[in-house]
């Protein structure tokens, strides 16, 4: 028998597996097909100007963070306890919302100047439209172990405003003459360079704003749902012999230098269990009875990596 919940976390492990993935792959994919296009005749930051855009780069980002918690993924359905660091899901959040700003600065203002076809099309099928939707639905559902504090969002202004700052000098202040950029964005251009001076920011804490709603509303409905479970399970259970069964369930699964306790799993074990069984006890009896259960293999595996050094 194995813990309630752990089939429902594997489920949810699998789809970011499946979506964090999709993104890593799409941007090398879009950003690929920039660095090989030498010339475009609606878009001339192509081939190496193309890491000179904040689509490009926010999208890189987003990338980045996606591959950061494949690894945990992969873990999680190997061990069944799936769980990602928090400094890695608020460096999703913050570059989550700088994609986000792209695809609504795409939609919004691209489109209706340069056409929804041509925005949305080749390279910029996968940066202005697909990875920052599938980004979004990543971090809004299916990481939903952190809840994200107010504080954070000001952290998403960051990138944000790096490059506003580096666009402004290169674009108003060193200008295209003088080796500087043109104004591919049109923001100094087409419009008053005060208006986006004084809308971006604000919007972007906007956008960090609603993705943190949603992404905590899925952390509270997926608390519910476990508390739900845990109930159920262990109401009336003995929980000893259930961290026992658990422990028993990895049997073979996990190497002895890779063992992980589900230490959060137990915790709410005793939280909603009608048991005498602290959190230290469960923690130390599920690695006796893992040791126990898995002696002889692990020796045997043991003695095979440690023959095996030069």
């Amino acid at each position: 028998m194995k813990d309630p919940v752990w089939q429902k976390h594997r489920e949810q492990c699998l789809m970011a597996l499946i979506s964090a993935a999709v993104v890593a792959v799409c941007v090398c994919v879009g950003v690929t097909m920039n660095l090989v296009t030498l010339y475009d005749e609606n878009f001339d930051r192509m081939g190496i100007r193309t890491f000179t855009m904040f689509t490009v780069i926010s999208n890189i980002l987003a990338g980045i963070s996606m591959v950061l918690c494949l690894s945990y993924t992969i873990d999680g359905l190997r061990t069944g306890n799936y769980h990602l660091p928090n400094w890695i899901v608020d460096m999703m959040f913050v570059n989550v919302t700088a994609v986000t700003l792209t695809f609504l600065v795409s939609l919004f203002i691209l489109s209706p100047v340069k056409g929804f076809v041509l925005i949305f099309t080749g390279s910029r099928f996968f940066l202005h439209g697909l990875c920052p939707l599938v980004a979004i639905i990543t971090f809004c559902f299916f990481i939903s172990h952190h809840f994200i504090p107010l504080r954070t969002a000001f952290f998403a202004l960051i990138p944000v405003f790096l490059y506003a700052v580096v666009y402004f000098v290169m674009v108003v202040v060193i200008g295209e003459k003088n080796g500087g950029w043109e104004d591919f964005y049109g923001f100094a251009t087409r419009v008053p360079v005060w208006i986006p001076a004084t809308l971006i920011l604000p919007i972007t804490f906007g956008i960090a704003s609603l993705l943190r709603f949603l992404h905590n509303r899925c952390v509270l409905r997926y608390r519910e749902k476990d508390a739900e479970l845990y109930r159920e399970a262990c109401g009336t259970a003995d929980l000893r012999q259930m961290v026992k069964k658990m422990a028993r369930s990895q049997k073979q699964r996990t190497k002895i230098a890779d063992i992980v306790i589900p230490a959060r799993v137990i915790l709410t074990m005793t939280k909603y269990g009608n048991s005498d069984m602290s959190v230290e006890e469960g923690c130390q009896l599920y690695l006796e009875t893992y040791m126990a259960w898995n002696r002889d293999g692990m020796h045997r595996r043991f003695n095979k990596e440690h023959n095996s050094w030069p």
